[in-house]
């Protein structure tokens, strides 16, 4: 018993970064209908920058920031520059984002090498003892930001106008525009919020796993099959998925193997393309563009 309860504790942790991405993931396929297959790269090299910052003495608090804001402003260039001008081929766009991953990938070796780098937590080290297992207080901390992001989110999609123009966008982007909501500046503000995200994600990640050029590509691709566990374009199903796949992840690392950890992903990415596409939650349906 305590094994299961270090296990599922564990999984609740890193599902909280995996659906931090997936719901990165849903914003930007909800308005554009691409699926960025950069945004594990865009989230290693915000972490990066936070790391770079900190330790040339700036607090860590004003470093964190400040790489929020480069995530930030990434993801708007990557919209502008990549994105805006293949808006009618979608395919196309999806592929331009899998060249910015490997070319994000290429900076952080240029500017950092192939060195693994860590961040420190921001909270003091001390550890939760429950039913005999232990959590570090890092991970109550990533657990507290997942579930604080999660609910500004959804008074932010719930609450504001901004909100109600990215719902309107997601079902239905000709409707949208005919009411007035501008769908490119639409695009541009996913494409912020997915950089913002994403940045959130890398530095959480960072004082639990060391951060080095490769290490987004893993955090993409299973923010990804968290985003098809519950959903395409479902932001409630995405965080959903991803603690789900988190929790069977250490679930099956724990009690088969650790080789078994990144496999199980793909797997279940397999069995929910087979046997339920829509996602255990359902994708969101969109209309014509």
């Amino acid at each position: 018993m305590t094994d299961l309860v270090q296990f599922l504790l564990g999984g609740l942790v890193i599902g909280s970064i995996y659906a931090i991405a997936a719901i990165a993931y849903t914003g930007i396929y909800n308005i554009t209908g691409v699926i960025n297959f950069g945004q594990g790269d865009m989230a290693m090299i915000s972490a990066m920058v936070a790391i770079s910052l900190y330790e040339t003495g700036l607090p860590y608090p004003l470093a964190v920031a400040l790489a929020i804001l480069f995530g930030a402003l990434l993801g708007a260039a990557i919209e502008r520059l990549a994105i805006r001008p293949l808006r009618n081929h979608v395919l196309r766009a999806i592929i331009v984002t899998i060249g910015i991953g490997g070319a994000l990938e290429g900076v952080a070796v240029v500017l950092w090498g192939t060195e693994a780098r860590t961040l420190p937590s921001p909270v003091a080290a001390h550890t939760l003892h429950a039913f005999g297992a232990t959590l570090p207080s890092h991970s109550l901390a990533v657990l507290a930001v997942a579930g604080a992001l999660v609910c500004g989110l959804a008074l932010l999609f719930q609450g504001t106008y901004i909100g109600r123009a990215f719902r309107a966008c997601a079902v239905n982007p000709f409707a949208a525009r005919l009411s007035g909501i501008e769908v490119s500046t639409m695009s541009a503000l996913a494409f912020v919020l997915s950089g913002v995200l994403g940045a959130i994600a890398g530095v959480m990640v960072a004082p639990i796993t060391l951060m080095q050029y490769d290490t987004g590509l893993a955090i993409g691709l299973k923010g990804f099959v968290a985003c098809m566990i519950g959903g395409l374009g479902n932001p409630v199903g995405a965080f959903a998925g991803g603690l789900f796949l988190g929790v069977v992840e250490s679930l099956a690392s724990g009690v088969l193997s650790s080789g078994w950890k990144n496999a199980i992903a793909f797997l279940l990415l397999i069995a929910i393309l087979l046997f339920r596409p829509g996602g255990l939650f359902g994708e969101l349906e969109r209309r014509a563009r």
